[in-house]
Parts: C-alpha cells; structure tokens; sequence
C-alpha cells in the first residue's frame, strides 16, 4: 500500500517545490448546439501550478469550468490548446494509450460514489487491481491494508446498499488509492454529505495526504471544504481562474468581486444587503466592515484611531474565527461623529493598511 511512502505521520517527503501538476494557457471549446453556431469556451487562458505533496483546491460555483478542468488533467478531455503536464509527462503529447498508463497514478473521487452494487465493499476496493493485473494474494493483502486505512476493515463483506453514505465515500477513498497513486483528484466529494460526516471525510482526506504523501486536488463550490484541508487555492469563476494563491490570503484578502463573493458566504463575517438595511433601521451612524488583520493589537489599535479623532465606535455585526490558526473575518461598526472626523479616522487606517469597506457607499 501507499503507506510505505511515508509513515512517520509528519509532512510528504517530497520536496515542497516540486510541480506535480501544471497547466499552461489552457483553453477548451465545445462546439454549438448541433455542430452549428458560436463555440462554447469552457476554460479560457487558465494557468496553475500544484505542488508535490499539497493539497490544492479548485473552487467555482455551478458552471465555472471545475468539471471540464478536472477531466483534463487525468486526461479524459484533451485542451483547445495549451499544455497539461502530470509530472514529467504532458498529456496533451501522449496517445490515448499513453495516458492511459500515466491515469494509473491518478486516483479519483466523486460526488456521487461510484460503486458497484453488486460487488462487495472489498470487491469494490479490489476492481482497479483486478484490472490492472495484479495477482490474488497481492490484492487481498492490498485491500484488507486500505479498509483497515479508512476504517471499514469489519465491513469488508457487505454491500454499498448497507453502508451510510460518509462509509460510502470512504470506500470511494480506499479504491482510489487502490493502485497506490500519487495524485488524487477529489471532484466535489462532499456534496452529498451533511456536516458531521463531511468533516470525517475531509480529515480522512487530509490523512490521506499527510500520511501518505498523496498530492490532493480538491474540486468543489463549497468553500468551506477548502478552508477545511486546502494549502492553496485558485479561483474559478466563468471559465478564467481570476486568483490564486494560500488559502489565507485568499480568504483574508480577496482581490477580486468574484473571490470576495465566495469567502462572504463562507465566512458570514459582513452583514447581507437585508442585513444592513435592519441594521440601518437601528443604527443612524456611518457603517463601515474592517476585516480583521493577523498581527497582536490590531483591533486596540483601531480603537485608538478612532479615540483619536473623536469618532464614537460601536461593534454592531461581524465575528472573527481561525484558518489555520490565523485569525480571519470582520467587524462591522457604527461610527458617530462629525463627517470630517470620521473620515479623517478612516484615511489613517487606510494609511496603516487596513482594509476596510463603506457598508453605506
């Protein structure tokens, strides 16, 4: 089993650096309706680098491209143009014979299980090594390592029908690493799960990758999924990847209205459009969100600018939490005080480099 890579339960041993996965320029179009009209252009320009040994998500809602962009790297869609290459390979130079054989060090993992109901929990896992040829004894030790792995070793006898659907994915997990991959593509693993058995799959996956050693692509609209086990994260949105980057600079300090979006919903930190409407009703001040900064002192210190100036500030929505033992969100306030005083407060934050956003412009 893919254990022997790593069993100290530390970091991958591979090199942090190293690209595992890396896309370039990729562009894919469908043809129109019928063969007729404009083409439809799923990815346009995208550009990624993963790294050996992380895991790295894809987030995009509905329609952003993640499903194409997932059938390119294992190589089951081939690019318009640009290059997707798979460690030393480039699968858009390779026959389908070729990628064929480069797919047996790729697993996958899928939304809705894909299991065979008439093959046993241990029949399922065993599939792939049947396929690819490997021996009896081989498989049988092989398969009984990984049940044991994700915890369903007393199971292996029964059928998908009779297991829940968080040990119907874990038995999705098992045979994907049936053939001891090194990458493994997880397409929106999750979806179908409620939040206690989501959790138990995704510290299963990050297991996965921190035990052994398994670089882990993590497709999904579900943002919290990759606050959950992420490293890095790129953006999908309308087939471009509008930003990437660490997971916490991403959530932190979104650039873009479309990254912003999904870390709102996520996080819950500013108030709605209906929120600050019920707010407005309350509160007659200024409104102004300031996201919170990963440094000691910082919400005292932008007490005492506002101290400073005069400006009475009351906390009236917002909270703060953690990703990966940073702290993240936002506090939403109502400043009273003279026009010219609180905006005087707000340009020497923003000259400290706070981020901080006009819930009333």
């Amino acid at each position: 089993m893919a254990e022997a890579k790593n069993t100290t339960g530390g970091e991958p041993s591979a090199r942090p650096d190293a690209v595992h996965v890396r896309l370039e320029n990729i562009r894919k179009t469908f043809p129109g309706k019928g063969g007729r009209g404009e083409e439809f252009v799923a990815l346009d320009d995208i550009s990624a680098e993963v790294r050996r040994g992380e895991v790295f998500g894809i987030i995009g809602q509905s329609g952003a491209g993640k499903s194409t962009l997932v059938r390119l790297i294992n190589g089951l869609e081939t690019p318009t143009s640009g290059t997707v290459r798979v460690g030393e390979h480039d699968l858009t130079a390779l026959t389908e014979r070729d990628r064929r054989q480069v797919r047996r060090d790729i697993g996958m993992v899928f939304q809705q299980f894909n299991l065979f109901r008439s093959r046993t929990v241990a029949g399922n896992v065993a599939y792939p090594l049947k396929v690819a040829g490997t021996g009896r004894a081989e498989r049988d030790r092989r398969v009984a390592a990984l049940l044991d792995f994700v915890g369903l070793l007393d199971r292996a006898h029964d059928h998908p029908e009779q297991l829940s659907g968080g040990q119907k994915q874990r038995v999705g997990i098992a045979r994907a690493l049936a053939t001891e991959p090194s990458l493994l593509l997880v397409d929106e693993a999750t979806s179908a799960l409620d939040p206690g058995t989501t959790a138990e799959v995704l510290a299963l996956l990050r297991r996965v990758n921190r035990t052994l050693g398994v670089t882990v692509v993590m497709i999904t609209h579900e943002l919290d999924v990759i606050r959950a086990v992420a490293d890095r994260v790129a953006v999908l949105d309308a087939g471009r990847i509008v930003e990437q980057g660490a997971v916490y600079d991403v959530f932190a300090h979104p650039k873009t209205e479309a990254a912003a979006r999904l870390v709102g919903a996520a996080l819950r930190e500013r108030p709605s459009a209906a929120t600050l409407e019920r707010l407005r009703l309350r509160h007659t001040g200024r409104i102004v969100s300031i996201r919170v900064q990963d440094r000691m002192g910082f919400q005292t210190d932008v007490a005492r600018v506002f101290l400073d100036h005069a400006v009475a500030a009351e906390i009236i929505f917002g909270g703060i939490s953690e990703l990966q033992e940073r702290p993240i969100g936002s506090l939403t306030f109502e400043l009273v005080g003279p026009d010219d005083a609180v905006d005087a407060a707000l340009d020497t934050l923003r000259g400290d480099g706070v981020d901080l956003i006009e819930e009333d412009s």
